[in-house]
């Protein structure tokens, strides 16, 4: 390693200091801003022309949110569509239904998984609060539960939905990972349920075990529970967003889709897009199939293949809620406005991430066109570093600073980029979901999902660092070992 190089990794982790000093003092400069600051000032410190630096910028920016923006706003109107139309509400409600008690934790983290491949963590726990709720509140008459039944059913649900939000597309972080790192999106998917599996089940309803009766004093406040768990919520009361909640985020109506149908909406994109990799493993290039499939596959095509079937059953929800066939609910269904007026707040919600992804992709250019990429790999190469250890380390420790698991993740991806060269094969899935996993450990009263947690079910400090923190932190390490296991066949 040359003095040149040394210079550009001192360059860089001075760039990473006054990141994590631009969001948490006292100026509490918005990530994205902090982004395009550091990649500016890193361009022109690393000797990057001027000319060519603000050329750098637009190029990472555009060409990050080119891949992953339309994709992930498509992702958000079909998670949206999905709670309105009570889809999701029918999947848990179905997977609980009759169930013994001792099987509960195990089935809530089922319904989370299914409900989490759409969904991202909060809105998806906000969903779930109902059924979580009212199960709970219904092992609290029948007695015999040790502990907590609000932690026992409600760590399954947090250790799923963080899970699946850290390391499976199309969420954000992992989309933006992928994106970066030239993974296959078929593979990605593929190892990423192979990881997510065995940690949700140790994170989840095993932990949950273990913790709840220790934790026998947590009870959400009683007029939350009845809010969520009344028999007949009119829509005034289901929009009463949770403390803590993002905004426009609110409980599910029940409305008249059928189980089959929630679960297919919630499947089709993931159907699509492994559908896609089965086809370039097995079809011909020449096959007519294998290119429907591989187009169908595209991440923009499926999720908008996802979104327009989601956007069907919402119609036909209300059609039978209108008619009266909804169960007796009691709804009139939605209106055509009230859809799209729910779609534009979903989007809402995801403007600031889309900005950060950007901001992200920026300071991911800039670093390669500088030449500190060529550092980082010199370095790395030297020191014999596991490259899937160091993304979950560098994504971990800038997820805890930062409180932000989106900057986490893309500047993370950023900084191991070149070690990986061209990307692809399993080894760039795995370190998605080693980036992805790093994102999520620690996560403390700088997050927003903490607080989220904290209020919901009425939690001191205490006991939510010993559930939202321990379990998030659990799915991390899980998440990594089981990354680091599966690259021994890379």
């Amino acid at each position: 390693m040359t003095a040149h190089t040394w210079w550009l990794l001192l360059i860089l982790t001075v760039a990473i200091a006054a990141l994590i000093y631009l969001i948490n003092s006292r100026l509490r400069v918005h990530p994205f801003v902090a982004l395009i600051l550091v990649s500016v000032g890193t361009g022109i410190a690393a000797g990057e022309p001027a000319a060519k630096l603000a050329g750098s910028i637009e190029e990472g920016a555009g060409g990050t949110l080119g891949d992953v923006g339309v994709t992930l706003a498509l992702g958000a109107m079909l998670g949206r569509l999905l709670s309105d139309s009570g889809a999701t509400d029918a999947i848990a409600r179905a997977l609980v239904a009759r169930a013994e008690p001792r099987r509960l934790p195990w089935l809530v983290g089922a319904a989370a998984f299914v409900i989490g491949v759409p969904m991202f963590f909060e809105v998806g726990l906000i969903v779930l609060l109902p059924l979580i709720f009212s199960v709970a509140r219904r092992m609290e008459e029948q007695g015999g539960t040790k502990g907590s039944p609000y932690v026992l059913l409600g760590v399954p649900a947090i250790a799923s939905l963080s899970t699946l939000h850290g390391m499976l597309p199309p969420h954000p972080g992992p989309l933006t990972a992928m994106t970066g790192l030239h993974a296959d999106l078929g593979l990605t998917l593929g190892v990423g349920i192979v990881c997510a599996v065995p940690t949700v089940i140790l994170a989840g309803p095993v932990y949950a075990r273990w913790i709840a009766p220790r934790l026998p004093d947590v009870a959400p406040d009683a007029e939350l529970v009845a809010q969520f768990t009344g028999a007949e919520r009119q829509p005034a009361e289901a929009g009463t967003p949770v403390p803590g909640a993002r905004a426009g985020a609110e409980a599910p109506r029940r409305t008249g889709v059928p189980t089959g149908l929630a679960v297919a909406a919630v499947l089709v994109p993931v159907v699509l897009m492994l559908l896609r990799t089965l086809a370039e493993t097995v079809l011909d290039e020449s096959s007519g199939l294998g290119a429907a499939l591989v187009f169908a596959g595209e991440p923009l095509v499926a999720m908008l293949a996802g979104f327009v079937f989601a956007l069907g059953v919402t119609m036909f929800g209300s059609a039978r809620s209108g008619s009266g066939h909804s169960g007796g609910s009691g709804h009139s269904g939605r209106s055509g406005e009230e859809t799209r007026a729910s779609l534009t707040d979903s989007l809402k919600s995801i403007a600031a991430i889309l900005l950060i992804i950007g901001g992200g992709g920026a300071f991911k250019q800039v670093l390669q066109d500088s030449g500190i990429g060529d550092a980082i790999a010199s370095a790395a190469e030297g020191a014999h570093i596991n490259v899937i250890l160091l993304g979950w380390l560098v994504a971990l420790l800038l997820s805890l600073t930062t409180g932000s698991a989106t900057v986490g993740i893309v500047s993370a991806t950023g900084i191991v980029a070149p070690l990986i060269g061209d990307g692809g094969g399993l080894e760039a899935s795995l370190l998605v979901v080693a980036i992805g996993a790093g994102s999520l450990g620690l996560n403390y009263v700088n997050h927003a999902g903490f607080w989220l947690v904290k209020e919901s079910f009425g939690m001191d400090l205490s006991q939510a660092t010993k559930t939202q923190t321990a379990v998030q932190t659990l799915v991390s390490v899980l998440g990594l070992a089981m990354a680091l296991l599966l690259s021994v066949f890379a």
